[in-house]
């Protein structure tokens, strides 16, 4: 009797361990802009739930409202309506100052222009977030070098940020952003300053990371083929997600 009571348990950690935990989740989310009489709408009633582990892609054109989605997932601004909880916290509720702590605690930032410190080599800028943070400085080098290894970058953690092609900066960027081991990483245009090449081995990079750390990314982009790489793309117009693909595994 109790070897099935123990199999039995173990049969439920399986399946339990194989459905998708919800790390984000947006309800009726809206965001109105006032031009002079006129309301505009950039998000006009948003729904949808992203999954721990989920390489997520927002695609749409210019104008989507793409941008102010990212921004309103990151807490960069208040949504006019709407909910939005991420990590089991209603972003909407938080004042400035627990929103900046919140960013700080949970979320990783890859951006388009990489936004490297110039007068810091490979290792200091993956370290930055850290010292934000109070770690020792041997920890978080040694922290910043781990990283750097995990996407590729051994010969490279002394050069500084001009000795470095685009898509080692990008590199880079990835690595900062995994560094602070965040619940979130959110990518905006990531490899929009890179050429062709160069930017199919970052999408195959942080979808690799994603897998194997168990992360979850957030990605916007304009290009439809770009978000392919993501397991599923939120395609947005005009405010609203009007289509969810989720990306068939080979």
């Amino acid at each position: 009797m109790m070897e099935d009571q123990q199999v039995q348990t173990k049969e439920e950690c399986a399946v339990e361990s194989r459905e998708r935990v919800p790390i984000i989740r947006v309800k009726n989310l809206y965001k109105i802009y006032k031009v002079g009489a006129n309301k505009v709408y950039a998000l006009n009633g948003v729904d949808f739930t992203m999954y721990k582990g989920e390489f997520c892609a927002i695609v749409g054109p210019s104008g989507s409202g793409k941008s102010t989605l990212l921004n309103m997932l990151a807490g960069l601004e208040k949504p006019s309506k709407g909910e939005i909880v991420i990590a089991g916290k209603h972003m909407e509720r938080m004042n400035e100052n627990q929103l900046v702590g919140f960013r700080r605690d949970n979320v990783g930032f890859i951006f388009q222009s990489y936004n490297l410190l110039q007068t810091l080599n490979a290792v200091e800028n993956v370290a930055l977030p850290l010292s934000f943070r109070g770690v020792p400085r041997k920890i978080r080098n040694e922290k910043a070098k781990k990283y750097l290894k995990l996407v590729g970058l051994e010969k490279q953690m002394k050069h500084m940020a001009n000795e470095m092609s685009g898509g080692q900066q990008q590199r880079v960027g990835i690595a900062r952003a995994l560094v602070v081991k965040p619940k979130i990483i959110f990518a905006d245009e990531p490899t929009g300053n890179l050429d062709s090449k160069t930017t199919m081995e970052v999408l195959a990079l942080m979808r690799r990371i994603v897998q194997e750390q168990n992360q979850t990314l957030v990605m916007v982009t304009h290009d439809n083929h770009l978000a392919t790489y993501a397991d599923r793309q939120f395609h947005i117009v005009d405010g609203k997600i009007f289509k969810i693909e989720e990306q068939r595994k080979p």
